[in-house]
């Protein structure tokens, strides 16, 4: 039976693998949340890997504040690169294969057609550029590691455009969504499905994973309304009506 570390255990992802983990019955899983495994400390890193000896570790943790990571800097790269770092060394030390999460964010957006492995990254946020940097550790540190990009994750848990968009429309009668970002929604679940069936039979490396359709926020959020049956007026808008604290990525369509 494989051992499978996973971190981030309470967040979007970490709830979305515990809810099919019963799936995979040759596989056991040791997930973990910050307040056990904090990524951010490397003695608590070997200290968990020492404990557990996994033959894979899943990092679900993660800084995906975007806005806030403008002013919390440090902390964000503590995390997302930091924290790359820690995991890598530790899985390098116990011959762990490391499976990590990155995002579409390492892009700058300004292509028309899907960003693919071979496309040169140039974040435009700390978010995307912290991200960028644990990419970087994870790739020079280890060999035996798979690096995920994906974009615009949903699911039921924790804290995603899809569950905000229906926390709205229950005091709300008429949003207004972006409709000048071009994205690919992916549900985390198949994430999951795809991590645990398909990515470890593949070599070693550079992976994009996000959902077919490609559409605006705008768009995701009429689908996610008239998926639930919920009436309520949405009003396309433009970045520059919605100004945010960190620039955001026009498209970013993963191929």
């Amino acid at each position: 039976m494989k051992r499978i570390l996973v971190t981030g255990a309470t967040g979007q992802l970490g709830q979305a693998l515990q809810s099919i983990s019963a799936q995979f019955e040759t596989n056991e899983f040791v997930f973990l949340s910050s307040k056990i495994l904090d990524i951010t400390k490397a003695d608590n890193c070997l200290a968990i890997f020492e404990q557990y000896k996994p033959a894979v570790c899943i990092n679900f943790a993660a800084y995906t504040k975007v806005d806030q990571a403008e002013d919390e800097v440090q902390l964000a790269y503590q995390v997302n690169a930091e924290g790359c770092k820690n995991l890598a060394e530790a899985c390098l030390i116990y011959d762990t294969t490391l499976i990590h999460m990155s995002t579409d964010f390492v892009f700058d957006g300004q292509q028309q057609t899907p960003y693919t492995t071979a496309d040169s990254p140039n974040p435009i946020n700390v978010y995307g550029a912290s991200k960028l940097k644990g990419e970087q550790y994870i790739q020079a540190l280890v060999v035996n590691y798979y690096i995920i990009r994906t974009s615009w994750v949903y699911s039921e848990f924790g804290h995603n455009f899809r569950n905000t968009m229906l926390k709205l429309a229950e005091t709300k009668t008429e949003l207004n969504v972006v409709n000048d970002q071009i994205g690919c929604p992916t549900d985390a679940v198949s994430i999951c499905q795809y991590i645990m069936t398909s990515l470890q039979k593949q070599p070693y490396g550079l992976y994009h994973y996000s959902g077919k359709t490609i559409c605006s926020w705008y768009d995701f959020a009429l689908a996610i309304f008239k998926e639930n049956k919920i009436k309520i007026k949405v009003n396309p808008i433009t970045t520059a009506e919605y100004p945010t604290k960190a620039k955001r990525p026009k498209y970013s369509v993963l191929g």
